[in-house]
């Protein structure tokens, strides 16, 4: 499997935000169980601490995970924080279950500024509507925010992606 292209390292240092996706091992369906996804989470968030990053939104699908993270620190560097939420997630995960969690690599690209964050945070709350998970975005439970109630983002997007 080749490897999504990367940008030179040091576009990946700073305060910039990142549309993240890492998909499961082999894409097994293994985010689907509200444990499973709380371990991985409590991982995500302690590393995302450590290294001064934000997850805006998320969203745990099945067999990948969709987020825009957003870094807090001029010397906050994207690459290591992935790599070390990954290992750390996937090690948790393999001490209880046994098994792999993530597949190898991860696709990633630069928020622009001229990009509209609100499209991208509807797009990734409402991907288990379109995937037929759910009829409605708020009868999934597993999307969210580190800084945000789930109504300020369905309120946020509302107001923000009319038209």
């Amino acid at each position: 499997m080749s490897r999504p292209h990367r940008l030179d390292a040091s576009q990946y240092v700073g305060v910039r935000q990142y549309f993240l996706t890492i998909c499961t091992y082999q894409r097994k369906r293994t985010l689907v169980d509200a444990d499973t996804i709380a371990l991985v989470w409590s991982q995500l968030l302690h590393i995302a601490v450590a290294e001064k990053f934000v997850f805006l939104a998320y969203c745990f699908m099945p067999d990948h995970l969709h987020a825009i993270v957003t870094g807090q620190s001029e010397t906050g560097n994207f690459l290591r924080f992935v790599s070390s939420a990954k290992q750390q997630s996937s090690f948790a995960f393999a001490q209880i279950t046994g098994r792999r969690l993530w597949q190898e690599g991860y696709f990633d690209r630069t928020v622009r500024r001229d990009e509209s964050v609100p499209e991208l945070i509807k797009y990734i709350i409402e991907n288990p509507v379109r995937a037929g998970l759910v009829r409605t975005v708020g009868a999934y439970p597993h999307w969210g925010s580190q800084v945000y109630s789930r109504e300020e983002l369905l309120e946020f997007v509302a107001r923000e992606c009319r038209g």
